[in-house]
């Protein structure tokens, strides 16, 4: 990759795998790793994302969201993105500037089964959004801003590192 897009940057829903794929890909490729939801509590002094989207609302978790992304400064690092991070055009056009957007995919069933329960995650959502409703609108968000995708489901956090990898050697995007 060049200078300029050095940063491996994973998009995904929540329980896609983006946290733990991303360490894995983070050690493979000797890049650094850093996790956006991570940010964000630290930027919120330890308060959870969901106590943000209980007490303040989502939208307020997607401007504190934005504000970490566009203060994001770094090279050579595998970013774990929120699942929201695709709702702000101005942070995914920078993320895009440095970094390679690699999409981890996975159907509904699979993220049932990951995550058992939605309402204590944090999920960025309108109130009577339903988990289905969500899933749509960021599939097609999603889909819009990747440059690689990978199929997650039926594939190990190593499997799914490894066809990251594989990726972006096909598509030349990978100096790694």
């Amino acid at each position: 990759m060049s200078d300029s897009r050095s940063n491996i940057v994973l998009i995904g829903m929540p329980g896609a795998g983006k946290s733990s794929v991303g360490r894995l890909l983070a050690q493979r490729a000797s890049m650094h790793f850093i996790d956006t939801d991570a940010l964000i509590r630290t930027a919120v002094h330890g308060r959870s994302l969901q106590d943000i989207v209980d007490r303040e609302g989502y939208l307020a978790l997607r401007r504190i969201e934005e504000k970490v992304l566009l203060d994001l400064h770094c090279t050579n690092y595998v970013i774990a993105t929120g699942g929201s991070a695709v709702y702000s055009q101005t942070a995914m056009a920078q993320l895009q500037y440095h970094g390679v957007i690699v999409l981890l995919e996975v159907d509904l069933p699979t993220l049932r089964s990951r995550i058992h329960n939605f309402d204590t995650r944090g999920l960025v959502k309108r109130p009577e959004q339903t988990l289905e409703d969500l899933f749509a609108e960021r599939s097609a968000l999603y889909l819009q801003y990747a440059e690689i995708s990978i199929d997650c489901r039926h594939r190990s956090p190593q499997e799914v590192c490894a066809a990251v990898m594989a990726g972006l050697r096909a598509a030349n995007l990978s100096g790694h």
